[in-house]
């Protein structure tokens, strides 16, 4: 939750199932409270519920069961139009016969707004998105980072409290993109509106969001602030979905103390490991570690965990050095290390010890 919002829930979903056939569960029983002012992401392969869940919430899919709530309202039985809701779609979805102005004054008479309070909040739109000098241009004459910023100028221009994005930047090329997303976040917390936005692409979901709700098979496989989903993963598929990750799979041997002692199928090492998703001794698990967490030959004492590894690829990626290693039988084992300038550039076949502390690997469901 952001610093100085309101704990009070803004949007709430109470027990929503969504069925299109009657038979199979799209969405599973979801139980989500967004509190006012909050950037909140739905991140999730395809099919995975999120766009179902953001369509229920606009009014054009009908939950199964369960209430959803605006603002402390029960808003099932009202139809998207008197909901009061922004929406920005990645296809734009500008009226192409009608100027940019006028796109931006249709929400307003539908709303019976009168012309001259129209113009003042279509220029005060326009110069919030830096579109000001693009008025009476029709959507075919601009790009479509352009038409995109008009979209949003379109969702924002009625002051609305919620603004609802579905994949908004995804037809963008990246730079592009990742302006936006900055602008996007900038814009939701200078005007205090409270987003729900989704998404696939997990870099947007992580840099734009208060907290993200991470779906998969119809339901939220962990909510949590985007650092926190990134550190501490609370099963394998969050930890597989959300950035760049190390598996090797074992069977818990120890379990005391808050740590536990894997060993490794293939290799039969040990491994020590925090327990996230696992029980008793004897559960099989699969252990994760972040690639920026590894390093070679490690200086730490008695506290770090060190394996055996060939060099399989080494690649010069700018910033960062991505070394693709064969670790315990697995030969998919990813390192991140910072380009400096005592970098050592390994070479395919090379043989190298690596290691990591305890603490950063974790006992994950197999």
């Amino acid at each position: 939750m952001p610093e100085g919002k309101s704990n009070q829930a803004f949007v709430e979903f109470e027990r929503v199932q969504k069925s299109y056939d009657g038979e199979t569960l799209v969405v599973k029983d979801l139980n989500l409270s967004i509190g006012r002012g909050e950037f909140l992401t739905m991140l999730g392969p395809s099919g995975s519920g999120k766009t179902t869940c953001l369509m229920m919430l606009a009014g054009f899919e009908t939950a199964t069961h369960g209430e959803i709530r605006l603002d402390g309202a029960e808003i099932n039985d009202i139809p998207p139009h008197k909901r009061g809701i922004g929406m920005v779609f990645q296809n734009y979805a500008l009226f192409p016969h009608m100027t940019v102005a006028e796109n931006l004054a249709f929400p307003l008479e539908v709303r019976k707004i009168g012309k001259s309070e129209r113009e003042e909040k279509i220029k005060r739109a326009l110069d919030m998105v830096q579109m000001g000098d693009f008025g009476g241009r029709r959507p075919a004459q601009l790009s479509g980072g352009q038409q995109q910023r008009i979209a949003l100028a379109r969702a924002l221009v009625f002051e609305p409290e919620l603004v609802l994005m579905d994949e908004p930047l995804g037809a963008l090329d990246k730079q592009l993109r990742e302006t936006l997303q900055f602008e996007i976040t900038r814009l939701a917390h200078d005007l205090g509106i409270t987003v729900v936005y989704v998404t696939h692409d997990q870099t947007e979901a992580l840099t734009m969001s208060d907290r993200v709700a991470v779906f998969d098979d119809g339901r939220i496989q962990q909510l949590a602030s985007p650092d926190a989903l990134y550190e501490q993963p609370q099963n394998s598929f969050v930890a597989q979905f959300i950035g760049e990750n190390n598996t090797l799979l074992g069977k818990v041997v120890s379990l005391e103390n808050g740590r536990c002692v894997v060993r490794l199928d293939a290799s039969g090492e040990e491994i020590d490991a925090v327990p996230v998703n696992v029980n008793k001794v004897g559960d099989r698990t699969l252990v994760s570690i972040r690639p920026e967490r590894v390093e070679f030959d490690p200086d730490w004492g008695e506290r770090a965990l060190t394996l055996d590894a060939e060099v399989l690829e080494f690649i010069y990626m700018g910033d960062v050095f991505r070394t693709r290693l064969k670790v315990a039988g697995r030969d998919d084992f990813i390192v991140k290390t910072r380009n400096r300038a005592d970098q050592t550039r390994l070479k395919p076949g090379q043989k190298v010890k690596i290691g990591w502390l305890p603490e950063d690997c974790r006992a994950l469901d197999p």
